[in-house]
């Protein structure tokens, strides 16, 4: 009776564990044969394992498309699982949008079919990939057990591009990072634009070139209108049938821009912006304030210079 209880609590400590790391990953149908599995409007932590952005598969006729694998081998390897459940069609090509980890370091499950990304992207992840996972590892903690970068080995360009018998249409952007790739479906007429789009909550900035950015921004929100889309799959937040999610990402930019640079223009330290409140509008909008101090570290030092530069 003693062995016996002790196999079933043994047991029972395994099946915890396990559920521990258990993403629940669940693919949200957005269109016919279009999937995403959406993640929490949160920054990384130990309880979300890092599920905190959008991925997704679309089922053409002779295999699926993968857009962005997650943030680690656990959530590469549950998202397979959780593709096999809708269709057993085999994965023909995954896509990597840019090279922030969230959404390439689950590449690792699907490393015997062909990953792809722009030039610039496949570049960037090869070269900043393992400090990424590192300094995943220290805020997600286990949930990255086992994660190790594999880059992608097809090269993609814009223009149309064809796969397993259904047909997209790649629009290589920038401004987020140095290469943002955005993918419309032109069966469903769904737009997946990655970390170009935020959905009520506030952008990352590590690498962003705010101008740059609000031109891509601008040249989606044309899209949307010219392309007839109607499904937008931004990179975080909700999906919506609308481009109010551009408008919203567009406001926040033009925001951080005009407050950097008439603080810098005021002579105001790094500091001082810290301390300054946030308006009315973004005070309920999820990580506005941890987003808004990254961004100070990340764009302020910049645009503080060339106001110098420029007082010289």
């Amino acid at each position: 009776m003693k062995k016996l209880l002790c196999t079933l609590l043994a047991w029972a400590a395994l099946a915890a564990h396990g559920a521990e790391f258990d993403y629940r990953l669940t693919p949200k149908a957005v269109a016919p044969d279009v999937y995403v599995f959406v993640g929490k409007t949160e920054d990384f932590d130990t309880v979300n394992g890092g599920n905190i952005v959008n991925t997704g598969f679309i089922v053409a006729p002779e295999g699926v498309v993968v857009i962005d694998t997650g943030p680690s081998r656990r959530y590469g390897q549950q998202m397979r699982e959780a593709i096999r459940q809708v269709t057993d069609k085999p994965v023909a090509l995954v896509i990597n949008t840019h090279h922030h980890p969230d959404h390439f370091l689950g590449n690792q499950a699907f490393a015997d079919v062909p990953i792809a990304a722009l030039a610039d992207v496949q570049k960037g992840i090869a070269s900043d990939g393992n400090a990424f996972a590192e300094n995943l590892f220290r805020m997600s903690g286990d949930w990255m057990k086992g994660t190790e970068v594999v880059v992608p080995t097809r090269v993609l360009q814009a223009g149309p591009l064809t796969v397993a018998g259904r047909t997209f249409r790649l629009i290589a952007l920038g401004g987020h990072t140095a290469a943002d790739l955005a993918v419309l479906d032109e069966s469903s007429h769904v737009l997946f634009a990655g970390d170009l789009v935020f959905n009520d909550r506030a952008p990352t900035t590590p690498h962003a070139q705010i101008p740059r950015w609000l031109g891509a921004l601008d040249n989606l929100e044309r899209l949307m209108g010219e392309a007839g889309v109607k499904v937008l799959v931004p990179g975080h937040g909700a999906v919506t049938q609308d481009a109010a999610p551009i408008a919203r990402t567009r406001g926040w930019l033009r925001w951080l821009s005009e407050t950097f640079t008439q603080s810098a223009a005021q002579g105001l330290d790094m500091t001082e912006l810290f301390s300054l409140p946030l308006p009315e509008r973004y005070r309920s909008l999820p990580l506005a304030g941890s987003e808004y101090r990254r961004s100070v570290v990340h764009l302020f030092p910049g645009i503080e210079a060339e106001a110098l530069g420029h007082a010289h």
